[in-house]
């Protein structure tokens, strides 16, 4: 049955302001949609609304055809607020820019929360790098759709 162990997964989820996250959601059925350049900046104009009402800082993001890695460091509000907002946010803005009205965003997401100690630049270059693993490209800067705080 599908989705039947998801709440098992939230009910351990646990959000610490100040702490470093990757995200990942993907699209419903995982409905290429952004390889529309209209579609892919109206969700790259929502991960920086969330940076800019402090819900977090973005430190690495690649949004691929369909899906988003989104490495972060979390603001006041919990993971959950934070998903939701976007994926509410991100889904107005691609009706608006005419996607079909139906769900974009598969429910739920994926997180792991990284200790200070671990590489995060490293967990930033595999980020970048998932376009050139996903063979649509040869080099991380052919790709249009991702950012980086170090690069």
């Amino acid at each position: 049955m599908e989705g039947q162990g998801n709440h098992r997964l939230r009910r351990g989820r646990y959000s610490e302001p100040g702490r470093l996250y990757l995200l990942t959601t993907a699209t419903q059925n995982r409905a290429p949609l952004f390889r529309n350049l209209l579609f892919a900046r109206a969700v790259i104009q929502q991960l920086q609304i969330s940076d800019e009402k402090g819900m977090c800082r973005s430190l690495a993001w690649v949004l691929m055809p369909d899906h988003l890695h989104w490495l972060i460091e979390l603001g006041t509000d919990s993971l959950g607020s934070l998903m939701c907002a976007f994926k509410s946010r991100s889904s107005c803005a691609l009706y608006q820019a005419g996607a079909e009205r139906q769900h974009i965003w598969q429910r739920g997401y994926h997180d792991r929360a990284l200790r200070r100690d671990e590489d995060v630049r490293a967990a930033a270059r595999y980020i970048v790098a998932n376009p050139i693993r996903a063979g649509l490209v040869r080099r991380a800067g052919d790709y249009p759709h991702w950012d980086c705080v170090w690069l």
